[in-house]
């Protein structure tokens, strides 16, 4: 997997260990960030596609093992993530637990606390984001939390580093909760029926019968390794006869029993002041969730996003570049340099010639995609930072259920505008592989990534608004037709939606700027290099006349079935190598008028729903497996043709453009 690290093989896992635990969205990977410092090495943890942080720490000239754990709702695990989190608490031994807690979200955090206090692990509690509580009129007592459970409480605001000395010299001397609360008799009864019958482990014996009477069945194979078949059994005759005495299920009740003890708690500590801040992060906050005023704000946002990437880094900005810093300068000059030095002619022409490296890939690269993904870039750190995304995913949660998704996929889904290759990636966030399946269909089929949108957006900036309408209509039905089918189809359940809205923020400039360049410098070293070889594939398939025979052969396809010029061929062969490298080879071919808006619409509509690019196939075979991969693809391939030549005949009979 990745390795970040330049000292890695310093980073040795013998050490002491800290492990940080908390909800999603809690601020725990700038704890992390801020106890460790750089050097950390993210890793696979064993047999799973999950991604465990490790870096060191120092107390005292002692030197430490942080882990920085997945994201949990609960340690009865329901996704993969909660199941790594809790095998590590299971498997291995601490010095320390810090669960870090979002300290608008007490209430929410306490509900796991009480899961650690009952494995008894040596705990700290970190109520981060305090001063965000405190804006919202949140005070929290943490002398009365610190008695109650017997362990220290510490305060931090990681962004301005605040309250990290203090946590760091908690965690040298941690102490086991004292805190005993019980369930009913019932459940209690069968408690103590199951803990002899369980071996000893990093995590009391307690805290694992209550798993197995909640139905924890990914305990299953921890328990085949440890205990005998006839224990096994009598345990699972337990747990049967401990649930008979209940209408709802058993896990049910026990999250209900903790809830009323988290709600007794949360009384004692947490005052909320009279006088609330109101101000306009408040406004912003409950706008962008509203079921009605939030979507036209979502239509205002991606207006402005067509403003700024489709306008200005579409039009200006590449005009510019294209025009006159690459038309003017640096393409007659590398001419004059190439024709000089290099007098054999067919390397003049891999260099300079109509599919020249200078000529076509690097103008391509730098010139037409360059200014349009940065653009796109900035707005989407700006929607980032600024807290947005999450409320995108609850107000569209409701939409998403048609596909059976939750709100969740709306995090992979954004990020797909960005690069369908991470997004993929982040499937993992989904909690059954039904969502990771239908998500990953979803991103290869519909989502254009950043530089194919920012094409896509700049070849509309030059066609009336009606063909952009057309265009994102024609998506979202799409989308939702194939997701509501592909839900019916693929096997498995869907979860509940639960995900953390952070506050709306001021983004802020050094993190915008910062989140920019990295992608800017992430995007030069994959993206250019892939345009030169395309170009490269391009110029050889020419000599060798596989470019005709292509054109040929998939010319029906492209001119009766699309409408569109037999020169549009060569886009698609290249948007399968990288999508935006097959957008703008349309945006030259727009350039030299050689599409109408009709044509416009069909091949922006076909490319966009053309098979992934390489990368993101390769990342698919990774995180689904071939068969999976080959499957996705086998059925994006002829949808999209069979989409884009439905939408010619709809656009011809309608005569929208003429």
């Amino acid at each position: 997997m990745h390795d970040h690290s330049h000292k890695q093989e310093e980073i040795r896992t013998d050490r002491p260990k800290i492990f940080l635990v908390g909800n999603p969205n809690v601020g725990k990977s700038a704890i992390f960030g801020l106890l460790t410092g750089r050097y950390v090495v993210v890793s696979n943890y064993p047999g799973t596609t999950v991604e465990i942080t490790r870096g060191e720490m120092e107390i005292h000239k002692e030197k430490l093992l942080v882990v920085d754990t997945p994201g949990v709702n609960s340690l009865v695990p329901m996704s993969e993530d909660e199941k790594v989190t809790r095998d590590i608490l299971l498997e291995e031994q601490p010095r320390a637990v810090i669960q870090v807690i979002d300290a608008k979200n007490t209430k929410r955090a306490l509900f796991l606390t009480l899961q650690l206090i009952e494995m008894g692990v040596p705990l700290v509690l970190d109520l981060n984001m305090k001063d965000e509580a405190l804006n919202r009129g949140i005070e929290i007592n943490d002398f009365r939390l610190s008695n109650i459970f017997g362990v220290e409480v510490v305060s931090t605001i990681a962004v301005q580093k605040k309250g990290i000395s203090s946590l760091k010299k908690t965690t040298a001397q941690p102490k086991v909760s004292h805190y005993k609360f019980s369930y009913d008799p019932n459940i209690e009864e069968h408690i103590k029926k199951i803990e002899p019958l369980l071996p000893l482990s990093n995590i009391s014996k307690r805290s694992i019968a209550i798993m197995i009477l909640s139905g924890d069945k990914t305990l299953k194979n921890w328990l085949l390794k440890n205990v005998s078949t006839e224990k096994i059994n009598l345990i699972e005759s337990l747990r049967d006869s401990a649930a008979e005495k209940y209408s709802m299920q058993l896990s049910y009740i026990i999250s209900e029993q903790r809830l009323k003890i988290v709600d007794g708690i949360a009384g004692e500590v947490l005052t909320k002041a009279a006088t609330e801040k109101k101000g306009i992060s408040r406004f912003f906050g409950e706008i962008t969730t509203h079921p009605v005023w939030g979507i036209p704000f979502l239509v205002l946002i991606i207006y402005l996003m067509y403003e700024f990437v489709g306008r200005f880094g579409a039009k200006v900005l590449v005009d510019y570049l294209e025009k006159v810093v690459f038309g003017e300068y640096l393409n007659p000059w590398a001419g004059k340099i190439v024709t000089s030095l290099i007098p054999v002619q067919i390397l003049q022409e891999l260099l300079i010639g109509p599919y020249g490296i200078v000529t076509m890939a690097l103008t391509y690269a730098i010139a037409i995609i360059l200014p349009i993904t940065a653009t796109f870039f900035i707005a989407f750190s700006i929607m980032e930072d600024s807290g947005y995304l999450p409320r995108l995913a609850a107000m569209l949660n409701k939409i998403f259920q048609t596909m059976g998704l939750n709100g969740k996929a709306v995090l992979p889904m954004v990020l797909g505008l960005g690069c369908d290759t991470m997004a993929t990636l982040t499937t993992r966030i989904l909690d059954t592989k039904k969502e990771r399946i239908i998500v990953t269909l979803l991103l290869a089929l519909g989502v254009p990534c950043s530089a194919q949108l920012g094409v896509v957006l700049g070849m509309f900036g030059k066609q009336p608004v009606e063909a952009l309408l057309v265009w994102i209509f024609m998506l979202i039905i799409v989308m939702l037709f194939v997701g509501f089918i592909a839900a019916r189809i693929i096997p498995g359940q869907r979860t509940d939606f639960i995900l953390e809205l952070p506050p709306i923020r001021m983004p802020q400039f050094s993190n915008v700027l910062l989140k920019t360049l990295n992608r800017i410098e992430w995007y030069l070293k994959e993206a250019v290099p892939l345009f030169i070889l395309g170009t490269v594939i391009l110029f050889i398939a020419e000599k060798l006349k596989i470019l005709l025979f292509l054109q040929d052969a998939a010319s029906p396809l492209i001119v009766n079935v699309l409408g569109l010029p037999a020169k549009a061929t060569e886009s698609f062969i290249m948007g399968f190598l990288r999508r935006d490298y097959g957008a703008a080879g349309l945006f030259a071919l727009q350039e030299q008028g050689l599409l109408n808006t009709e044509q416009v619409v069909v091949s922006l509509a076909t490319i966009t729903l053309f098979i992934p690019c390489i990368a993101n196939l390769f990342m698919i075979i990774k995180e689904r497996g071939l068969k999976a991969a080959l499957a996705i693809a086998g059925f994006v391939f002829p949808f999209s043709f069979l989409v884009g030549g439905l939408l010619h005949r709809f656009l011809l009979w309608i005569k929208i453009f003429n």
